[in-house]
């Protein structure tokens, strides 16, 4: 059956006996425990409700939760206008992992082998418990990222079973071995082909690539245990080769095309993508917080600004004989071509965090009709009426996995880094083809980055070698206002760069000459309030008759820095505390819960 996530079959399993008066019965159109598994086509419907659940996509309506651009506001790639989003500062009254979908999953492999033996062919079964434990290891991982010890189920759990409903918490590393044990297993035995967008062999590799590097890099540095970290960095690379070498993905379509088609069937770059379709119901809503007619008060951080490239492969305090001016129209030419692909080309009042308004997600024939042409904006760029397809695994990300786990294993015995490995990965995702607007525009390909030529950048954070420091550059590029730089910063034990005291750039956005581009806000009731930064750090404030001198990276001086989060008592960023109804309840049931490490016991 094909997926094309427009139509989720929501199956209800009914697993325990219920009274047999009429009225009790349950529905004709309900599958029970009893008539759910009688054939691999119900079964596949079982297991579509994951897909939703694990690849969000854009969303779906309004419902953002973990889509890009607004689901993932907090990181040092965006500045918000008002008070900058702060990491949780004390234990919640009430708060705990949920188990819903690890227990659905533990039914799904019990029936596959108590009632489907006889239904599924050997092979078919192996595929299918393949993917339930694809699933369960997906969910452990996320799991144990947000909370580190967590209880571990490999069957389902009965409401008679109370030493089961509160076991303590089973040891991060033991989780994650099972889950290592799960991943391999789904990358051995789940089918080389399902049909199209249904989760095959490769779809698998690729998701373990980012879970497996997760893993390897939180052992890496945040557990500084080695072996661990080894083992799963090795299982990214392995992952990787088997979609690298498949020889089905390429990349081969421009930068912003990726998030803007209304079509993501048989792109290669698309290793997963969700399709959506409004003549069945199925829209989101991404585009339209950046389609150039609604106010946001998310923007980039000159943090993110000073990150991107140049052209010519250098740095920005090295610029060679490149102009590394921050004016818009400069950095759009001198720049990484992702940088243009991202945001407008002009600076905009509409975004109030930065001036920089960000339509990585709007498509270039409607930024021209509305921008250009001044027609009306279609309809289907409004509201939650969108309709284009989402890239839920990019080959681009697994490119990018595979290079970085390559890297970190370099010091843990792991083979040294080639440039052939950086042409097959960073290299060949900066050549990617530009589109004719950009071209148009002045935009070029950045220059290949040479292992015998990495830029020596005066910002690079000195724990962090100069090769990783390129990857991860690459990385934040490349994944710019997606979903996955908050990730990344916690795995690399990183988070103190999102502290506002230590990186000022975080409060700042986009270079402004306001006297000449928005004039407009240099007004009586703005004094004292704006200010504007230049590239080495000194703050003028706008005072009603310095207009001359208002040119530099824009800072709001309304705007409210985080709380401090390191390096504070009881207080630990990286990992989630539960709450203390839980921690009550278990121990009126006589059994202990522990709190999450760094947070209080009690």
């Amino acid at each position: 059956m094909k997926i094309t996530f427009k139509i989720i079959f929501v199956f209800i399993v009914i697993v325990s006996a219920g009274c047999k008066k009429f009225l009790d019965r349950p529905p004709l159109t309900v599958d029970t425990d009893e008539t759910a598994w009688t054939s691999e086509e119900k079964l596949r419907l079982y297991a579509n409700k994951y897909y939703t659940e694990f690849f969000v996509g854009y969303g779906n309506g309004y419902t953002t939760t973990g889509a890009p651009l607004v689901g993932f506001t907090n990181s040092d790639d965006m500045v918000v206008q008002g008070n900058q989003p702060n990491f949780t500062r004390a234990v919640p009254n009430s708060g705990i992992w949920s188990y819903t979908t690890v227990r659905s999953i533990n039914i799904m492999l019990d029936r596959i082998e108590t009632k489907m033996s006889g239904i599924l062919s050997p092979a078919a079964k192996t595929h299918w418990l393949a993917i339930g434990r694809f699933f369960r290891a997906f969910r452990y991982s996320q799991l144990v990222q947000n909370y580190g010890d967590v209880p571990y189920y490999t069957r389902e759990i009965f409401d008679n079973e109370p030493d089961e409903l509160y076991k303590p918490r089973t040891p991060r590393n033991e989780v994650m071995d099972g889950v290592y044990d799960d991943l391999k297993f789904a990358m051995q035995n789940v089918r080389l082909d399902d049909g199209d967008q249904n989760v095959n062999r490769y779809v698998v590799a690729g998701f373990v690539s980012r879970l497996a590097l997760t893993e390897g890099t939180w052992q890496k540095y945040y557990y500084k245990n080695n072996t661990q970290a080894k083992k799963f960095l090795d299982l990214a690379v392995e992952a990787a080769d088997m979609v690298i070498s498949s020889g089905r993905y390429d990349i081969n379509t421009d930068y912003k095309t990726i998030f803007t088609s209304k079509e993501l069937k048989g792109n290669k770059e698309c290793v997963l993508y969700r399709n959506y379709d409004p003549a069945v119901g199925v829209t989101h809503a991404i585009a339209s917080y950046g389609n150039l007619a609604e106010s946001t008060l998310n923007g980039p951080t000159s943090d993110l600004l000073k990150a991107y490239i140049l052209t010519n492969g250098q740095t920005w305090e090295n610029p060679g004989t490149v102009n590394a001016s921050f004016n818009l129209d400069n950095m759009i030419v001198t720049r990484d071509s992702r940088f243009e692909a991202t945001f407008y080309s002009k600076p905009s009042l509409l975004n109030r965090g930065a001036y920089y308004y960000i339509t990585k997600f709007l498509p270039r024939e409607v930024e021209k009709r509305t921008q250009v042409d001044m027609l009306p904006m279609p309809p289907e760029f409004t509201g939650d009426k969108n309709e284009t397809d989402a890239p839920v695994l990019r080959y681009a990300e697994v490119l990018l996995n595979w290079i970085e786990a390559k890297v970190e294993l370099d010091d843990l015995g792991g083979g040294v880094v080639t440039q052939s490995d950086i042409d097959k990965s960073i290299n060949k995702i900066r050549n990617r083809p530009l589109a004719p607007e950009a071209v148009t525009k002045g935009v070029v390909k950045t220059a290949p980055l040479s292992l015998v030529a990495i830029p020596a950048d005066p910002s690079r954070d000195p724990q962090v070698s100069a090769l990783l420091w390129e990857v991860r550059r690459e990385r934040r590029m490349e994944f710019a206002f997606e979903t996955l730089r908050l990730a990344d910063l916690r795995r690399w034990s990183k988070l103190e760069y999102m502290d506002n005291n230590l990186n000022t750039d975080l409060i700042t956005g986009g270079w402004i000459n306001f006297q000449t581009q928005l004039p407009s806000v240099l007004t009586a009731a703005n004094v004292g309030k704006i200010a504007v930064v230049s590239a080495n750090g000194t703050e003028v404030v706008y005072n009603g008759t310095n207009a001359a001198a208002m040119t530099g990276f824009y800072k709001n001086l309304t705007n409210v820095a985080r709380l401090p989060f390191i390096n504070q008592a009881n207080i630990n960023p990286y990992l989630t505390p539960v709450g203390i109804v839980e921690m009550n309840d278990y121990k009126a049931r006589g059994y202990v819960l522990k709190q999450t490490q760094g947070w209080p016991q009690n």
